[in-house]
């Protein structure tokens, strides 16, 4: 049994190979995640599904039931991997956390026409979209890089927040007399803020007085570099994971977060 496990766990757990590139498993895995994806786009197209609701729901349950069992195998062999020490710590991940709550709401979706609880259990499949970064190791390098700039997002999401606020209180002093509809409140005036710093502008709200016109191209200005900001920040992330990717495998290691499991084991 412990040599089953064993052997298993390295078919399912992309970190524990000694090949790169995925397993047959786990490509056969990433075949049904998207034909789940698949079933719930067309699920949605009303001239595709009406008719077909129980072959929908055939495969519906089959593919729900082979990802569930994909689930219970990966809590098994997950001990084998020297980074859970237990199956609990396993369970607690972000990522084995998706793959439980995506089972559980499509096996337990409200019974009967209950409107957008019915197509929240249904969309719900869209939560195995993230069992697929699981197995890419380099969106896992890439994940730790943006992990290391996360000081300097919550910095810039910090002044993203504080001119949303300082704009919308502006215009809510300038405009707030004249447009009441749309700059009555600070919170009204925040819609408008959004789209200028974030550079969609609507068009649907606007400011008419000069004052105000001229303080919402100074928005609009200053929402540029805005959207650079965070963009530079993850730019320059991505930039380091794939050097630092391409590093180690040309010292021949796979991953420079996960050594390899016999490697792993050694040290140990």
């Amino acid at each position: 049994m412990p040599e089953l496990r064993r052997r298993l766990a390295k078919e399912l757990d992309p970190m524990l190979r000694d090949k790169t590139g995925l397993s047959r498993t786990n490509r056969f895995i990433c075949a049904l995640i998207l034909a789940s994806l698949l079933m719930t786009i067309l699920r949605t197209e009303i001239t595709i599904y009406a008719g077909r609701e129980d072959l929908f729901l055939i495969v519906d349950l089959v593919l729900t039931g082979l990802l569930a069992i994909e689930y219970g195998l990966r809590v098994w062999v997950c001990t084998e991997n020297p980074a859970y020490r237990s199956r609990l710590a396993f369970v607690l991940t972000p990522s084995a956390l998706i793959d439980l709550l995506a089972v559980l709401l499509i096996l337990f979706s409200p019974i009967g026409n209950q409107g957008f609880l019915l197509r929240l259990a249904r969309l719900a499949r869209i939560l195995r979209l993230a069992k697929l970064g699981r197995f890419s190791l380099a969106f896992h390098s890439v994940t730790q890089a943006v992990g290391r700039r996360a000081y300097e997002l919550w910095l810039s999401l910090a002044f993203s927040a504080t001119l949303l606020l300082v704009s919308s209180a502006f215009l809510y002093l300038i405009e707030g007399g004249i447009q009441p509809e749309a700059f009555g409140s600070i919170p009204r005036a925040m819609w408008w803020s959004v789209a200028t710093l974030t550079t969609v502008g609507y068009g649907d709200v606007y400011p008419v007085t000069a004052a105000g016109r001229l303080f919402g191209a100074l928005t609009a200005i200053i929402g540029i570099g805005l959207i650079a900001m965070p963009t530079g920040i993850l730019a320059s992330a991505f930039s380091e994971a794939f050097q630092e990717r391409c590093r180690h495998n040309t010292a021949g290691t796979d991953d420079p977060m996960h050594p390899p499991a016999e490697q792993s084991r050694t040290t140990e």
